[in-house]
């Protein structure tokens, strides 16, 4: 691939790491809402004033939203495009405006300053909130039975997810409706400073992580640290971090982790079926009327094939990028640490169910859906990698990993 193919809008360049660092505070990317986070999240959606939906004399009603992302990221740039649809399909009956993470509220802070009504509405992960209720953590940390996120979408929609969602969401009194989309394809071990060959290379190692990948990662070994995803480079600048998860090829990129590691381990089943979630104020969603409603409903579908589109163009020149531009070397991640990644989920998920009802409950439903859904895919798709090689030569999209002596 030629590297003049690039857009000038894309090619843009890369962060340096000591100009990434002095900025790293004020960013707040990517991680679970673990308690710790949730604590100080809810407290600051406190200390904000209020914003209410404002309806102007001519109908227009004016909505004040904030992702978890910050702005450089294409995160944000999805909550945007979201917003963009919404906006042009009511012809400017409703208006969103979507702020970057930290604007009102910490990242973390997001689902409590909507429920409040501090913001009308918000674009992050269901992940996010593990801290107020460990079943949200179900709608993308997990193995989630191999489905990816696309079919965990179609469970969502058809399998009984939505209706599960709303009685988590009401036993803990959040006044919001959510609506997840924009599948995630499935999330890299992480970046590294040498390449996991076993799984006795997780000892001891100081690794970030988020969700219920916390329980799986410190299962394996690991010394798993949950921080926010704008302190995960400095951390690992510093020594205080030796290996962490994140995303994708772009969020990775922009964020600087080409800097402080050049070993990126793909595949992984500790996020596998991931997605956003667009989330409303339930009290100033429920006053809008029925037409804006549906388009808001519509306009969230489109916005999730959209993201889905963008995201492989995008994903695919930037895991390019990083390597022909930043010298990343990219290695699959061995099936022996897959295998055992499976096998150490369940005891994991057998006691947060026999400690939460709800937990239990999402977990079933999701496991009879995946036992149709997952063997349907798997005995209806074709093998892509028999065409790429035949079409491209066998250039694998990642080496093996080195086997040590």
């Amino acid at each position: 691939m030629s590297k003049k193919s690039v857009s000038p809008v894309h090619d843009r360049p890369n962060p340096s790491r000591r100009k990434f660092l002095k900025s790293a505070a004020a960013s707040t990317a990517a991680a679970a809402a673990v308690p710790m986070f949730a604590m100080a999240a809810e407290k600051a959606a406190d200390t904000k004033p209020a914003a209410p939906a404002v309806v102007s004399s001519t109908g227009v009603t004016s909505m004040r939203w904030q992702s978890t992302w910050p702005a450089k990221d294409i995160f944000h740039e999805y909550a945007l495009d979201f917003a963009k649809k919404v906006n042009d399909m009511t012809g400017g009956d409703l208006r969103i405006e979507v702020l970057p993470a930290g604007a009102v509220v910490p990242a973390f802070g997001l689902l409590d300053a909507v429920s409040k009504g501090t913001l009308d509405g918000g674009h992050g992960v269901l992940v996010y909130h593990y801290g107020k209720q460990n079943a949200l953590a179900l709608w993308g940390s997990s193995p989630a039975f191999g489905m990816d996120g696309n079919m965990l979408l179609s469970w969502h929609k058809y399998g009984g997810g939505k209706e599960l969602l709303t009685k988590i969401y009401n036993s803990i009194g959040a006044n919001v409706v959510s609506f997840p989309y924009g599948p995630h394809p499935t999330q890299p071990l992480g970046w590294f400073k040498k390449p996991v060959t076993k799984l006795e290379d997780f000892k001891g190692l100081k690794y970030r992580t988020v969700g219920i990948s916390i329980d799986l990662f410190t299962a394996l070994g690991a010394a798993v640290n949950a921080l926010p995803g704008g302190e995960i480079v400095p951390a690992m600048d510093r020594g205080l971090l030796d290996a962490a998860e994140f995303n994708n090829a772009t969020s990775d990129r922009l964020l600087g982790f080409p800097d402080v590691s050049k070993v990126y381990m793909l595949q992984s089943f500790h996020q596998n079926a991931e997605q956003f979630e667009i989330m409303f104020n339930k009290t100033k969603y429920d006053a809008l009327p029925a037409k804006i409603k549906a388009i808001i409903a519509y306009a969230t579908e489109a916005a999730s094939a959209d993201m889905s589109w963008k995201a492989i163009d995008r994903y695919s020149q930037d895991y390019i990028d990083i390597q022909e531009k930043q010298g990343v070397k990219v290695y699959k991640t061995p099936d022996s640490i897959l295998r055992k990644q499976i096998e150490v989920f369940d005891p994991i998920m057998e006691k947060k169910s026999a400690d939460n009802p709800l937990f239990k409950e999402v977990l079933e439903s999701q496991k009879k859906f995946a036992a149709r859904a997952v063997k349907w895919d798997l005995d209806t798709y074709v093998n892509r990698r028999m065409a790429y090689d035949y079409y491209f030569g066998k250039k694998p999209a990642a080496k093996a990993a080195p086997k040590k002596a």
